[in-house]
């Protein structure tokens, strides 16, 4: 059950199950490790640094800071 909320008109806030936001960052994975080439390189840079922000995130919960 995935909700959003909107914080600021450029801002916001879900909220998800940990499957939900699982799905999500494997399809995020499959498109930066396997994306066509009419994929702007640009998008695929800010998936990535998306993607590594989420890492990073993910080991903090986890107590093991970078």
């Amino acid at each position: 059950m995935m909700e959003l909320e909107r914080i600021r008109p450029t801002v916001l806030r879900g909220t998800f199950h940990a499957y939900e936001l699982a799905a999500l960052t494997a399809a995020a994975r499959y498109v930066v490790e396997s994306a066509p080439a009419d994929v702007p390189a640009e998008s695929l840079d800010q998936l990535e640094q998306l993607l590594t922000e989420y890492d990073r995130q993910v080991r903090k919960l986890a107590g093991r800071q970078p």
